[in-house]
């Protein structure tokens, strides 16, 4: 027992040796950043402007490859499933990180057990607009509104089981109240018919409504986060406004499969978390509408674990389920 105890540790030693030194040579050879969505959407636009200037500092290229279907399940299972090199990579979001495993029984992997989380990259507020013929200028107006009418205000969102429908969900709950949700194949679909008035609310990530509410054709009341956007200061946050316990936000994040040598996950992260803190690059996400965010790998994970179990509560406070 003696001798294979001993040959035992010499392996493990001999497996770290070979990891720190692959960690040392990383990257030696194309990183590809798998985008579960399609090119230009906002998962899409986070991944280019990080893998460009990723590029640069590691010396490698970026290869940005959209890999959609799914909810974005098929290209985050590729990631789940790839070498643990650090050459394959997930630009990660809510839907299929946080949303559809609590929304699917099926599902082909577990987002705590097999993704290694490297950096959160942006945050982005959700934000309650609606439309100006709307009487209610604030969150305890249009609960008002909502009370005297139940059922006679619209919501729209991206469909079933989008985080614009837990947002406005979660608002439903919290504030005792009934809104009609009319589901569409997409925010801006949604966007379109509030504009038009055919719907009256809508809980819409702000690069999306943000030029709109600039405009005066959208009336924004409140925003999701805990804290006050950065872009929109003037407007106060749900628990500000009156609805205690509220969060609904879009948070975009890289991650690794499990089991990449943390020596990988560490080089990343520091190199993601300088391109976020850069000016030029906070000007661009600025002007996306994101908020960059950045830090060590363990504050993504927490941000994941606790997406997941608010998700798992709304699904079940609403009763949520897709077909």
């Amino acid at each position: 027992m003696k001798g294979k105890g001993a040959r035992l540790l010499v392996l493990s030693l001999l497996s770290a040796l070979v990891s720190v030194s692959a960690a040392q040579n990383y990257p030696s050879k194309p990183i590809r950043l798998i985008v579960p969505f399609v090119a230009g959407g906002g998962t899409d636009l986070v991944a280019r402007t990080i893998g460009q200037k990723l590029a640069e500092t590691l010396a490698q290229p970026i290869v940005v490859d959209n890999r959609a279907g799914a909810g974005g399940v098929i290209g985050a299972d590729l990631v789940a499933k790839a070498l643990p090199d650090g050459y394959t990579l997930l630009l990660g979001s809510p839907g299929p990180l946080t949303i559809n495993p609590v929304l699917s029984p099926k599902m082909p992997y577990d987002t705590l057990r097999d993704f290694a989380p490297v950096s959160l990259a942006t945050v982005s507020p959700f934000i309650l607009v609606v439309h100006p013929a709307v009487s209610a200028t604030s969150v305890p107006q249009l609960i008002g509104l909502a009370r005297a009418k139940p059922g006679a205000l619209n919501y729209g969102s991206a469909g079933n089981g989008s985080v614009a429908h837990l947002a406005a969900e979660q608002f439903k709950a919290i504030a005792g109240i009934e809104i009609v949700h009319v589901p569409y194949k997409g925010s801006i679909p949604a966007l379109n018919d509030l504009l038009a008035g055919q719907t009256q609310v809508q809980f819409e990530n702000l690069p999306i409504v943000l030029t709109h509410i600039r405009s005066g054709k959208l009336r924004a009341l409140a925003v999701g986060t805990q804290q006050r956007s950065a872009l929109l200061p003037e407007y106060p946050t749900m628990i500000e406004a009156g609805v205690p316990g509220y969060e609904a936000s879009t948070a975009f994040g890289v991650l690794a499969p499990a089991r990449t040598a943390p020596e990988i996950v560490a080089k990343l992260n520091r190199e993601i978390t300088r391109i976020l803190a850069s000016p030029d690059v906070k000007e661009r996400l600025s002007n996306m509408g994101l908020e960059p965010a950045g830090g060590a790998p363990a504050r993504y994970a927490e941000q994941l674990r606790a997406e997941l179990a608010q998700h798992a509560r709304i699904v079940k406070t609403a009763g949520i389920k897709i077909e």
